[in-house]
């Protein structure tokens, strides 16, 4: 049995309002057309050549009417529009309804519309022509009588083409409307252009053609040679748009046509969701084949378009006609799914196109396997419009790339280009970009005989006026080129004056100015946990932080510093190093998380700058602390991109030499993953500050899976366990148990071992009865800038675990 032609049905719910819609069409129209067909038989024998001619060829012509490829049949083309509103110019309204009338059902006959759909066409024409009708009784008479033509006489054909056309395409709107429940103006909208160029050609063509007839009825067959090449050319150009829509490989939609089937989708969702309907959902499943590039590689592009042209195929078979197939370019493929009551339909469909994809494809006997990743976005949940729906599913397809799987649903969480973090790249590349940029150090020379060169920064004289900027500006970054950077004291007066007797900058410095005490920022809880630390807002003032933004705009961005944790020797309890920490208050959100600042510039050319911050920071700090009397070593963390790049070396090597400050005074730390990431660059780049005399520790030793041949390979000269074992080691065996055999292992290698997260006396006393060298946490200090470091160091007394005492029975000691 023959299914139903679904052009001729009506959804259920709308049969009542629809059907009474058009029998109120029908009905008024015969009211409107019975008076001047009731007197149409008495004029018949009279009518001229001229309009059986033109009555005749409205009929022959809609026999074909144009439907433009790529469009819906309602959008087809009428000529007999053209020969009716002709015959009303010249012999009324009721030979125009009835040519109208017959030349409608015979098109409807050739293209199979339902009886209620031809009548509702003659009836809405019938409408259309009255409308007109009574318009051109305002003109002075019949074009074809012979009578003079004025200007008059052409503004109302002008007026009565407009009528024609406004009630006839109000009537058809609000059929659609009522049938598939779009909402008025934008349907209306939609379709005016097309059917203004159309429609709108073929009702100003019928004056010609009325005035033609006045001079003979043998001319009105010539209108057909420009309507076929006006047919002709519309066809052609419907043709070239349809081909544009196209992928010329496989012949499935490409993204243009994507992009319009999502908008009118979305349109039609918005509308249901709107009514609380179920199926309101739509799906984007973005599609790329995994393993495509190898073989384009291996065999060439023609045997990968081969493959492409299979996998469309396949595509086609398993999606259900209902939704749209597309290819988006290279390997990348769309299908659009509607209708969805919930995601578990989306995830169905894509398990079922992964089954279609994992059957290898033989392509002149040769199998090859190519799988697919999926992502999925879904609106209105995802995004409601083509360009957020797109990049949703885009992050999904990538998050299921890097899980290793085969599908993913988009999730805030995996959007690491969001634009939020978009907008925080953009903010740190300008604060990077606009910080103080500082000039050469001044001559001095430390206790260990390292030289700050000539041109150090000098905190500069200030008068009283300048003394708020000084609060604001304190614990921004220092570089070479950079403003003065303004001087910090401390509420404890001897601290002030040990201070300032370990720095001869200072002393220099405070015969000038006796600046008025500011407070330092808090440093982030848990600064153990190096870059990806969590950060705590920066408790500086907040009037003297507005202060300085409202001066210099480059503030707006936040301000970048670094913070500095002492690194402890167990067994003597002295302070033998400190790890510099990244931070980075930001003027909306506060001090930002440093993991995600590593990630978000990590990704982009703003690491360079970051580093090159950092390694500028860190080593004029080593120089102003050698200066000083104060020996200690700096440990600083650099990302997978700069190892890779090879210049860390180069820059690392020339800021020592430039500030004087000795190789064994800074380390490098790697982590695993770096190590992992591309194991020969990043040996490279190793081996090159091994050489310079740069310390080299392994970050986050334990995490990152790297082998013992790593560790025999690599230059290191400590590793340093991560605080995912060591915050649990007082409670749990067997983190105990693995933070014991790495101290074991590291010291067999005879590499020193750091221990990150000390945060109580327990672990401390655990860590040095496995034999662990140095400790780093909050038992023995926070993170803290470098002002407050010295500070701290003055008051600093060493405590050594008692020998021979329980680690298992801590006891409370002064620190």
């Amino acid at each position: 049995m023959e299914a139903a032609d679904p052009r001729n049905s009506v959804p259920p719910g709308r049969v009542a309002p629809f059907f009474g819609f058009v029998a109120a069409v029908f009905a008024l129209a015969v009211l409107i057309s019975a008076g001047p067909l009731a007197g149409l038989p008495d004029r018949l024998s009279g009518m001229p050549a001229a309009f059986w001619t033109m009555a005749a060829l409205a009929v022959a012509c809609d026999a074909r009417p144009f439907v433009p490829p790529g469009r819906r049949e309602s959008s087809a083309v009428f000529p007999s529009t053209c020969f009716t509103f002709a015959i009303l110019l010249g012999w009324g309204l009721g030979p125009a309804v009835a040519v109208q009338a017959v030349a409608v059902a015979v098109s409807g006959w050739r293209m199979r519309h339902a009886p209620w759909r031809t009548a509702f066409n003659a009836a809405q024409y019938a409408w259309a022509l009255g409308a007109a009708s009574l318009v051109t009784r305002l003109g002075s008479g019949g074009i074809v009588d012979g009578g003079r033509l004025h200007w008059t006489d052409v503004a109302v054909v002008g007026a009565a083409t407009a009528a024609w056309f406004a009630v006839n395409y109000v009537l058809v709107s609000t059929a659609v409307r009522l049938r598939f429940g779009e909402r008025w103006w934008p349907n209306l909208r939609q379709g005016l252009a097309y059917e203004l160029l159309s429609t709108g050609s073929l009702l100003l063509l019928a004056p010609v053609l009325a005035a033609a007839a006045r001079a003979s009825a043998a001319l009105i067959p010539l209108v057909l040679m420009p309507l076929f090449a006006v047919y002709r050319m519309a066809r052609l150009s419907a043709e070239q748009e349809q081909l544009a829509s196209l992928d010329p490989l496989t012949g499935l939609p490409n993204r243009k046509a994507l992009l319009a089937e999502i908008a009118e989708q979305v349109h039609l969702h918005a509308e249901r969701a709107a009514r609380n309907e179920p199926n309101a959902h739509l799906a984007l499943l973005l599609i790329d084949l995994d393993r495509f590039k190898h073989v384009n590689d291996a065999l060439g592009h023609a045997v990968g378009d081969r493959l492409l042209v299979e996998v469309s195929a396949r595509l086609t078979e398993v999606v259900p006609d209902r939704n749209l197939v597309a290819r988006l370019g290279g390997d990348e493929f769309a299908i659009v799914v509607p209708g969805l009551t919930g995601i578990d339909e989306a995830r169905a469909l894509a398990d079922r196109v992964v089954e279609a994809l994992a059957e290898p494809v033989s392509l002149d006997g040769l199998p090859l396997d190519v799988g697919g990743s999926i992502g999925i976005a879904i609106f209105p949940e995802h995004g409601e419009d083509f360009t957020t729906l797109m990049r949703h599913a885009d992050v999904a397809m990538y998050d299921a790339k890097h899980r290793n799987d085969t599908v993913a649903v988009y999730a805030a969480e995996s959007d690491h280009n969001s634009a939020e973090r978009l907008s925080l790249l953009a903010d740190l590349r300008r604060v990077l970009e606009s910080g103080p940029v500082g000039s050469d150090p001044v001559g001095a020379r430390g206790g260990d005989g390292a030289a700050l060169p000539a041109g150090a920064p000098l905190p500069a004289t200030r008068g009283p006026e300048e003394e708020p900027r000084r609060g604001a500006e304190a614990g921004r970054w220092r570089f070479r080129r950079r403003r003065e950077r303004p001087e910090v004291r401390h509420d404890d007066e001897l601290i002030n004056e040990i201070v300032t007797r370990a720095d001869p900058i200072r002393r220099r410095a405070a015969r000038a100015v006796t600046p008025e005490a500011t407070t330092c920022p808090d440093p982030v809880p848990n600064g153990s946990a190096g870059a990806s630390a969590p950060a705590a807002p920066v408790a500086a003032p907040a009037p003297v932080r507005r202060a300085a933004r409202a001066e210099d705009p480059a503030v707006d961005a936040g301000e970048i510093t670094m913070y500095y944790q002492p690194q402890i020797a167990i067994a003597t309890g002295e302070v033998v190093g400190v790890e510099a920490l990244l931070r980075w208050w930001h003027p909306r959100r506060g001090m930002v998380d440093p993991g995600e600042l590593i990630q978000v510039a990590e990704q982009s050319a703003v690491m360079r700058l970051l580093t090159r911050r950092v390694v500028d920071d860190v080593v004029e700090q080593l120089a102003k602390w050698s200066a000083a009397g104060i020996a200690l070593r700096a440990a600083l963390n650099v990302s997978v991109r700069d190892l890779h790049t090879g210049e860390i070396a180069e820059q690392i090597a020339d800021r020592l030499s430039r500030y004087g400050v000795l190789p064994d005074r800074l380390q490098v730390e790697i982590t695993e993953g770096a190590l992992m990431a591309d194991p020969r660059r990043v040996l490279a780049s190793i081996t090159q500050l091994h050489r310079i005399g740069v310390g080299i520790a392994l970050d986050d030793f334990g995490t990152g899976y790297s082998s013992l041949q790593h560790l025999r390979r690599l230059p290191l000269s400590e590793v340093k366990v991560d605080r995912s074992f060591v915050l649990g080691m007082a409670d749990d065996a067997d983190d105990a148990a693995i933070v014991r055999s790495m101290i074991e292992l590291a010291g067999a290698l005879g590499l020193r071992v750091v221990a990150e997260g000390v945060e109580d006396e327990r672990t401390w006393r655990l860590l040095h009865a496995a034999g662990c060298d140095v400790a780093q946490g909050w038992f023995h200090a926070r993170p803290m800038p470098a002002e407050e470091l010295a500070a701290w160091l003055a008051r600093y007394r060493p405590v050594r675990p008692a020998v021979g005492a329980d680690p298992e029975t801590p006891r409370r000691q002064g620190r």
